[in-house]
């Protein structure tokens, strides 16, 4: 990155005005917007330059992960004043004093915000396009896979008639002008669809039909993979030949490529289900290129995969793609030494808790307060997930909402004005999921735990992911981001349900069905004798393990028997302390369960009663 010192910044702007708008990038944490735009010439890189203008704020922190070059920059900067490290304009930020030239628009991302990050996507216009849609068809990795849909276009089988017996993918693009440019930009596009597509076409439509024409002419490329679907059977082939567009019988098929397809389908029901979900998405054209591997490997074994891999002399210590994208998540099998650390009574008991989060991946721990549903969910994600970081833990309540549990617009301050703006921000569910998702991930197992599930409206927490619960190879089309989502399949959830709030008759059937229902109550195992191993494990006496057996006893109600964790702390053993626990924690309880009743609770649950009546 070099700054302008010499070169005239008005002249500058004005040269790349004519081309490209102005772009803006918001820094972390909500802040405000830094200003630049798209240089002709290129960088040493070969992107395109970019320029931050004068005035624009800087991050002032940098993150661990940012790239040494832009990390070095920075610091040159600060140094020779072409960023300030006070700013009236800016308060708790720095500021550019002078246009500075970058060799990338990601470069230029990285210099203002701090960290690394993909300026393509960051930089954005007014409207909120971003860069990546004014750049011509350079802007792409190597090698990408497709799903284009032509089994139904005006009722024909176009898959059936056209592409598999001729070799042809295409599109309509009925009304689209002739398009001169070879490589034309998504404005370009956005701007044809516009005019060549009339008032009957919705405007969320006219930009799905800009970003499926912009995939079709600019994006793919000869050798991509490209796959579709008919009669049930996906079809997978490999484009040969440049998009043409030509006058076609009905307007059905004005875009063409060539394509070489495999001659024997793959039936639906035989994919794999992150593919199955990707494939639901309601589009003419979807991006598979996340699935690429995956894709590639379908009809083939493990054994073929590597013959093909070693006959291309690749490196044996290197795992093939294919069959790492093909690799189920797995539970482990829990073992003797975590029964004996969760205190639980029989690693069967374990087993079939595990066995049907791998059959449902969603299941509900219920019981009475105090018997250990929170502690044992954390505990069994974490051995199940190989580690806290794949554990993520909410809690419901009356007022939680959709826009809290996965994604919403939520009020934000503007560092400059102080005005308050609404931002798109994701939820835990949402982190998590992204997270899960992650190529790398995804057959690591991923635990989301939401304690005390039957506290909040589920039916408004969940909304349209109500139905993903239940159809784990689907996707939807998310309300505020627009987004198709999926949930990833390594993606478990385990809910706690405190019976004393809600009894687990009033279940609506809709949450029973999504979920399996595991009772962890007083009067079973593993929390019946869960006190007592607990008491012997510390080697302390077994009376207060009698004590509440005792007055469980006493309680008819299932629902509202005391669970054991409240005498599994250290404050009970100490001098006066389970008389006081007693007094201060377990009959308040009895207090709000026999409320107008006129029952003597001392008489009947206190410590001295229970005494005498175990001798």
């Amino acid at each position: 990155m070099n700054e302008r010192d010499e070169a005239d910044p008005e002249a500058v702007q004005a040269g790349a005005a004519g081309v490209y708008p102005e772009f803006r990038l918001r820094l972390p944490n909500g802040g405000p917007q830094a200003r630049g735009r798209v240089l002709p010439e290129k960088g040493m890189n070969g992107s395109l330059k970019f320029l931050v203008l004068a005035g624009s704020p800087v991050q002032p922190e940098s993150t661990p992960g940012i790239a040494p070059y832009p990390a070095a920059q920075r610091e040159r900067l600060v140094a020779d004043g072409g960023i300030r490290t006070e700013s009236d304009q800016w308060p708790d930020r720095w500021e550019t004093t002078r246009d500075i030239e970058c060799n990338s628009p990601s470069a230029a991302a990285s210099v203002v915000s701090g960290r690394s990050t993909d300026g393509l996507a960051q930089w954005r216009t007014e409207e909120g396009f971003p860069l990546v849609d004014y750049l011509g068809s350079t802007w792409r990795t190597p090698h990408k896979a497709w799903l284009v849909r032509g089994s139904n276009v005006s009722g024909r089988d176009l898959v059936k008639r056209l592409w598999l017996p001729d070799g042809w993918v295409t599109l309509a693009a009925t009304h689209l002008p002739q398009v001169d440019d070879a490589e034309p930009t998504k404005s370009l596009l956005r701007r044809y669809v516009q005019e060549g597509y009339d008032a009957t076409t919705s405007y969320s439509q006219k930009q799905v039909m800009a970003d499926e024409l912009h995939y079709f002419l600019t994006q793919m490329r000869q050798a991509d993979t490209v796959c579709t679907i008919s009669d049930g059977q996906l079809y997978i082939g490999t484009l040969t030949g440049d998009a043409e567009q030509v006058e076609s019988e009905g307007g059905l098929s004005n875009l063409r490529r060539k394509a070489e397809w495999r001659s024997a389908g793959i039936p639906y029901d035989e994919l794999p289900e992150a593919l199955q979900q990707k494939l639901s998405v309601q589009h003419d054209v979807v991006d598979l290129t996340s699935l690429l591997a995956l894709v590639e490997g379908l009809g083939r074994s493990d054994e073929e995969l590597t013959q093909e891999a070693q006959a291309i002399e690749r490196d044996p210590s290197v795992e093939v793609p294919a069959i790492i994208a093909r690799r189920e998540p797995e539970l482990p099998g829990p073992t003797d030494k975590l029964a004996a650390e969760l205190l639980v009574h029989d690693t069967a008991w374990l087993r079939e808790v595990r066995d049907l989060l791998a059959d449902d991946r969603q299941l509900v721990l219920y019981g009475p307060p105090g018997t250990g549903k929170t502690y044992l969910a954390l505990k069994f994600a974490e051995f199940l997930g190989g580690g806290p970081e794949q554990v993520k833990l909410v809690q419901f309540h009356p007022s939680y909402a959709y826009e809290d549990f996965f994604e919403g617009f939520r009020p934000q301050e503007d560092p400059q004005t102080r005005e308050v703006a609404f931002r798109l921000t994701a939820g835990p569910l949402r982190e998590l999921a992204d997270l899960a998702s992650r190529e790398g991930n995804r057959h690591i197992p991923h635990f989301l735990i939401i304690d005390e599930i039957n506290r909040a409206n589920l039916a408004k927490v969940f909304g349209e992911l109500y139905f993903l619960l239940e159809y784990r190879n689907k996707s939807v089309r998310l309300t505020y981001s627009g987004d198709d989502f999926a949930l990833p399949p390594n993606l478990f959830v385990i809910g706690t349900m405190n019976t004393a709030d809600r009894s687990i008759a009033l279940v609506d059937a809709a949450m029973r069905r999504r979920f399996a229902f595991v009772e962890l109550s007083p009067r079973t195992e593993p929390t019946r004798g869960l006190l007592r191993r607990w008491l012997a494990k510390e080697g302390k006496d077994a009376e207060p393990a009698d004590l509440l057996d005792a007055l469980n006893s006493r309680i008819d109600e299932p629902d509202f028997r005391i669970g054991p964790s409240y005498l599994m702390k250290k404050g009970v053993y100490r001098e006066g302390g389970l008389e006081r626990t007693w007094r201060t924690k377990i009959l308040p309880l009895m207090e709000e369960h026999h409320y107008g009743e006129g029952v003597d609770i001392e008489k009947r649950y206190g410590l001295a009663a229970l005494r005498e009546s175990l001798g």
